[in-house]
C-alpha cells in the first residue's frame, strides 16, 4: 500500500497516493466488475495508464469499496453512483483525491520543477510577483526553493479554483488571484475569482513538500 497522508477538511476528506507500484501491480488491486480494461485501451501512454490505475486504487482505499468514475463534457470527473463530490489530481510520481458528499471540493498536486520559473508570468499578476520577497521571510528553504515553492502554490491554487468554479475559459492572470500570505510549510490562504459578478473568495490550504506542492478548497466561498 502507498497511501502517502490523509486528511479530513470541511467535512471532505483528501488523500495522497504516493505511485511506487507498477500498472500490473496496481490492476491487481482491483476486480473485474468495473470497465477498467476498456478505458485503458484508450491511454496511450504508460505514465498515464498507472495514475488512472493509482486514482481508481486510492478511491478504492477511502470509499472501502471501488468507484467508477465519468467525466463531463468539460473534463470533469464525478462518481458515476453520485455518493461523493470528486476531484482528482496528478503529477510525477503521486495522485491526489478529494471527496465530498455534497460540496463542490477542489484539490491540486504538482511535481516541484524549474518549469514554473520560466511561466510565472503567464498565470500571475504584478502584484502577485511583487508579494514573494515578503511572503518568503523566514521561510526554513534556499532562496530557490522558497521561490518555486511561492510560484507553484500560486499555479496549483488557481487550478483548484478552476476545479472549484465549474466555468470555462478562465484565464488564470486575469481571472484569479491569490492574496498575501507568509509561506510556510502547510498553511492557508484567501484565494478570490474574479471572472464572474460578484466575485468570490475561496479558503485555499496548503503544504509543500520536497517532491511537490498540494492545495485544496472547499466550496465555502464568500463574496468580498
Amino acid at each position: 500500500m502507498s497511501l502517502f497522508k490523509s486528511w479530513k477538511s470541511d467535512g471532505a476528506v483528501f488523500a495522497i497516493w504516493k505511485v511506487e507500484e507498477t500498472g500490473g501491480e496496481l490492476r491487481a488491486m482491483l476486480g473485474d466488475s468495473l470497465p477498467y480494461d476498456a478505458e485503458l485501451s484508450a491511454l496511450r501512454a504508460e505514465s498515464r495508464r498507472t495514475e488512472y490505475l493509482a486514482v481508481r486504487v486510492l478511491l478504492k482505499a477511502l470509499c472501502g469499496e471501488e468507484k467508477q468514475v465519468g467525466h463531463f463534457p468539460s473534463g470533469k470527473p464525478f462518481l458515476t453512483d453520485q455518493s461523493y463530490r470528486l476531484s482528482i489530481s496528478h503529477t510525477r510520481g503521486y495522485v491526489a483525491v478529494a471527496l465530498h458528499p455534497s460540496a463542490e471540493v477542489g484539490v491540486d498536486i504538482e511535481q516541484v520543477a524549474d518549469r514554473v520559473l520560466r511561466i510565472a508570468g503567464r498565470f500571475m499578476c504584478a502584484e502577485e510577483l511583487d508579494g514573494e520577497t515578503e511572503a518568503v521571510k523566514g521561510f526554513a528553504g534556499d532562496s530557490r526553493t522558497s521561490t518555486l515553492y511561492y510560484m507553484l502554490l500560486h499555479w496549483s491554487a488557481k487550478e483548484t479554483l478552476y476545479k472549484l468554479m465549474g466555468e470555462e475559459e478562465v484565464d488564470f492572470r486575469e481571472h484569479l488571484r491569490v492574496m498575501p500570505f507568509h509561506l510556510q510549510q502547510q498553511g492557508d490562504f484567501v484565494a478570490g475569482a474574479y471572472k464572474s459578478f460578484p466575485p468570490a473568495s475561496y479558503q485555499v490550504c496548503y503544504m509543500v513538500h520536497p517532491d511537490f506542492v498540494c492545495t485544496w478548497s472547499v466550496q465555502a466561498k464568500k463574496y468580498f
